[in-house]
């Protein structure tokens, strides 16, 4: 037994800790959890805890369903909302087959096989991420009209809002958990809220999108509110995106920082942002993983439409933010595509994926886009080769699935179920009768 799972055992006995829930994600990047007595510890160190795949979305098929829950102590926290009498922690599991081999279908092993990747090439990924949500007064019933918590826009300072209080009990929470918050504010659209995650290796901080979506549920229900990560909840108001700034280390040195560069944006640094860009139509039905995602890619609000990059252009897919002197640890690029509903797992290994490729292949950046992407024409974005995103799950997927680099960063397993989910949540979709076409046509044919 190591030092962590002594640590662990110890922090159980002294903190009178009565339940541990092992949390996992499904490859939608739904969080799973089945909880152990404290007694049942070591045993699931050594061992790990067994439980049936076959019922969790994408683990395993019926003839092959017994897989193994396999904690990893670092990932130890009590719950703050579970009281401190008889309490309850949790730590994340790796998926495992009951052989001992690390699982296919686990996200969190598909992000760990990116990162490994990474570091046989000398890399150390960070990510940072900022997430959008929205707070509607409870209960939320999807057959009747949301009514968000207040009527705030961008930066508003709304005296004795719901969301001052949200917030501030939300970030306390994460907090006493280990988990640094950057920022929080309001955001443009009724009732939404931003809380940006303090930059972190991308294992962690995808462990950390999952805890912080927990907790985010957690206090809206002490609170008597619902919060909802969906990407678009509103038809007249901006989607919920998860804009996520990303950079590579080599050691203590940032690889995308080279003084006197043009923007101090090393050669690693444009052949990365050029591989997200040749890339960012294969992974998007990964990071924009919900039919429901393309109403806020193509909704307006500042969402990403169009593949490009841009120097602090807010229109542009690929962000590179204003350079601060001599805060050169802090060079970075901001992906925007990205969505608060995305499983942070598989979405930060296809990213890696496609900054990697284009480190590798040695990819040209193309010139940065200097205008409001939005505001061009359709034939001026073509005279600039911008070509758009896809503007659905539909499109989102034919393109996907003839991708060799998503394949292979989310390996065999996952690439195709993935794929058979998505196409039957399209089927569904398109199927369905919606309120528009009642509204538009049923009075006119």
């Amino acid at each position: 037994m190591d030092r962590q799972q002594e640590f662990v055992l110890r922090t159980v006995e002294e903190r009178d800790i009565r339940f541990v829930r092992l949390w996992f994600t499904d490859v939608l990047g739904i969080l799973k959890s089945v909880a152990v007595a404290p007694a049942e510890l070591e045993q699931a160190f050594s061992e790990g805890i067994g439980f049936d795949g076959s019922a969790i979305e994408g683990l395993t098929r019926v003839y092959e369903a017994d897989m193994i829950a396999r904690p990893d102590p670092s990932t130890f926290q009590v719950l703050p909302w579970r009281g401190e009498r008889h309490g309850t922690a949790r730590m994340f599991c790796d998926l495992l087959t009951p052989d001992g081999a690390p699982s296919l279908a686990d996200s969190r092993q598909v992000l760990k096989r990116a990162l490994d990747r990474a570091s046989d090439k000398g890399f150390t990924f960070y990510t940072h991420p900022e997430v959008e949500f929205y707070l509607f007064e409870a209960p939320a019933d999807p057959a009747q009209t949301l009514v968000p918590v207040d009527q705030g826009g961008y930066f508003d300072h709304v005296p004795r809002g719901t969301a001052h209080d949200f917030r501030r009990a939300a970030i306390t929470m994460l907090e006493s958990m280990g988990i640094s918050v950057e920022f929080s504010h309001h955001e443009a659209g009724p009732g939404q809220n931003e809380i940006d995650l303090r930059y972190a290796d991308a294992l962690t901080t995808a462990d950390n999108i999952m805890t912080f979506r927990t907790v985010v549920k957690e206090v809206a229900l002490e609170q008597g509110v619902f919060a909802s990560f969906m990407p678009k909840p509103l038809f007249a108001a901006p989607g919920s995106g998860m804009h996520t700034h990303l950079s590579l280390f080599q050691g203590d040195k940032n690889a995308f920082h080279e003084a006197g560069a043009d923007l101090e944006l090393s050669k690693t640094g444009r052949s990365f942002i050029a591989g997200l860009l040749r890339h960012a139509a294969e992974i998007t039905a990964v990071t924009n993983q919900f039919v429901n995602s393309y109403k806020r890619l193509w909704g307006g609000a500042e969402a990403p439409s169009y593949i490009c990059w841009g120097h602090n252009n807010r229109s542009a897919l690929v962000r590179v933010p204003l350079y601060k002197p001599g805060k050169g640890n802090s060079s970075r690029v901001e992906y925007r595509a990205v969505d608060s509903a995305a499983n942070p797992y598989l979405a930060f290994a296809v990213l890696l994926a496609a900054g990697l490729k284009g480190i590798e292949e040695g990819y040209e950046l193309p010139e940065g886009a200097e205008d409001d992407v939005w505001e061009l024409t359709d034939a001026e974005r073509r005279a600039l080769g911008i070509e758009p995103l896809p503007t659905s799950l539909e499109a989102a997927i034919e393109v996907m699935e003839r991708s060799e680099l998503v394949a292979e960063a989310l390996g065999e397993h996952v690439f195709d179920y993935f794929l058979r989910n998505k196409r039957e949540e399209w089927r569904e979709y398109r199927a369905q009768v919606t309120p528009f076409e009642l509204q538009r046509f049923l009075p006119l044919v």
